[in-house]
C-alpha cells in the first residue's frame, strides 16, 4: 500500500464509507420512486442521495490537502473530521427527514438550535478546510 499519512488513510476510509452509503441512498431512492404514484423519491431522500455522493468526492478531496498539509497529524485529522462529521451530520438529517417524509422543507420552521448549528457547521467546514490549506500553503512555501 501506498505510503500515506495516518490522517490520510482514516480521511480516505471516511469517503468509502460515505461513498458506500450514498449507493445506498440510491437503492432507498429507487424504492420510493417505484413505489411512488407520480415515480419520484422524497425531495429529501434525492438530497440525501445527492448530497452524499458530493461529500463523498469533497472528503476525498479533503484527504488530498490532509497528505499535503505541513501541519502535525493531529491538527489535519481533527480539522478534517470537524468537516466530515458536519457531512454526516447534514446526510443523516436529510435522510431522517425523507424516510419520515415529515418536510419538504427542514428550515421552513427552524428552532433556534438550528441555528445554533449553522453558525457551528459555518465555522466547522469552511475553519477546518482553511487549516488544510494553511498547511498546503504552508509546506509549499
Amino acid at each position: 500500500m501506498a505510503d500515506l499519512a495516518p490522517e490520510t488513510r482514516i480521511v480516505l476510509l471516511a469517503a468509502g464509507l460515505v461513498f458506500l452509503w450514498a449507493l445506498s441512498l440510491g437503492v432507498v431512492k429507487y424504492a420510493q420512486i417505484r413505489q411512488s404514484p407520480n415515480a419520484v423519491a422524497h425531495p429529501y431522500i434525492d438530497i440525501a442521495h445527492r448530497s452524499a455522493l458530493l461529500y463523498a468526492f469533497a472528503i476525498g478531496l479533503i484527504a488530498v490537502f490532509a497528505e499535503l498539509s505541513d501541519w502535525p497529524t493531529w491538527v489535519d485529522l481533527t480539522a478534517a473530521l470537524v468537516q466530515i462529521a458536519f457531512f454526516v451530520a447534514a446526510i443523516a438529517s436529510y435522510q431522517w427527514h425523507g424516510l419520515r417524509r415529515d418536510t419538504d422543507n427542514q428550515l421552513r420552521d427552524p428552532s433556534p438550535a438550528i441555528g445554533w448549528f449553522m453558525v457551528a457547521l459555518i465555522v466547522g467546514e469552511i475553519g477546518g478546510f482553511a487549516v488544510l490549506l494553511a498547511g498546503f500553503v504552508h509546506a509549499w512555501a
